[in-house]
């Protein structure tokens, strides 16, 4: 498979090697993103790879909760000026709203179901397009049910640019659930538990790390040990309740959620525009062109 320069850039942002390095990464795993990740780190050449895809999209998340049912949604637009606009504001609380109250199966059956007015809700979001003049998308959305036991954590940071949900079961302790939220917000974990990783992503991540620790050197019969060690601290990186809380970094998250006597069910976390490429601008080019005319 031929190496581009397309897929070198991408390799040098997840990865922060430089560009020869990258370029015989690709090359050496015929052009595969992930055993060229892995094939750096193995090199000691990259630490970690950035596993989140470049924010592209602009726009906001927003969270609506009713009694027992809530919902985060991701609603983007061209860009961030007309997110902070607050027609664009109202467009996002109306389709939340809309959401929650009638539970479509789909993104897809939602854009087709019919507003309280009797407006079908793409054709109430083409409206709002008329009036803002840039395309606006319902990109995703998740509705989530508790009981009357359980703790809604709703947090926007940013004003919207991340949005977290997380349920907390066995306490009704909305505080607590936002703080677990906050945290995510920040930490962006993958997991809540080490139980949720499979197999394969733990067989995968050792493996890695045992060629790194040879190659680094290390003698063959402390290799097992420290690969374990380093293990664990790559779960301490991606599951939620092994990381140090960030409002007190002397317990674990798993600490402060049985400290009030719940447990972590779910979360979403979402980050506008995450997984979406963003259109490459030459802003200094524009400029110019406009400066001729």
């Amino acid at each position: 498979m031929a190496v581009t320069a397309q897929m070198v850039k991408e390799l040098r942002e997840k990865t922060g090697a430089g560009m020869m390095d990258c370029k015989k990464a690709l090359t050496e795993t015929n052009g595969d993103m992930e055993k060229a990740i892995d094939f750096l780190r193995e090199k000691g050449i990259a630490k970690a790879a950035k596993k989140t895809d470049r924010i592209a999209a602009e726009g906001l998340t927003a969270i609506v909760t009713k009694g027992n049912e809530a919902v985060i949604l991701e609603v983007n637009s061209e860009t961030d000026f007309v997110a902070k606009n607050e027609g664009f504001k109202t467009l996002v609380n109306e389709l939340g709203e809309f959401l929650i109250s009638n539970k479509p199966e789909s993104v897809e059956v939602a854009l087709e179901a019919k507003m309280d007015n009797g407006v079908a809700v793409s054709e109430h979001i083409n409206s709002a397009i008329a009036k803002i003049g840039e395309k606006l998308t319902l990109r995703r959305y998740t509705i989530v049910t508790k009981t009357d036991a359980d703790a809604f954590g709703a947090y926007l940071h940013m004003g919207g640019r991340i949005g977290v949900l997380t349920l907390l079961e066995g306490t009704t302790d909305e505080a607590a659930a936002k703080d677990v939220a906050m945290h995510i917000a920040a930490i962006n974990p993958k997991y809540i538990s080490r139980d949720e990783v499979s197999q394969e992503e733990a067989d995968r991540e050792r493996k890695v790390l045992t060629e790194q620790a040879l190659n680094e050197g290390k003698p063959e019969n402390i290799v097992a040990k420290m690969v374990e060690g380093r293990l664990g601290k790559y779960f301490e990186d991606i599951c939620l309740l092994d990381q140090s809380f960030v409002k007190n970094p002397d317990m674990k998250v798993r600490q402060f959620v049985e400290s009030k006597g719940a447990t972590v069910k779910s979360f979403i976390r979402y980050e506008v525009g995450e997984g979406i490429e963003k259109r490459q601008d030459n802003f200094a080019e524009e400029v110019m062109s406009q400066v001729k005319k």
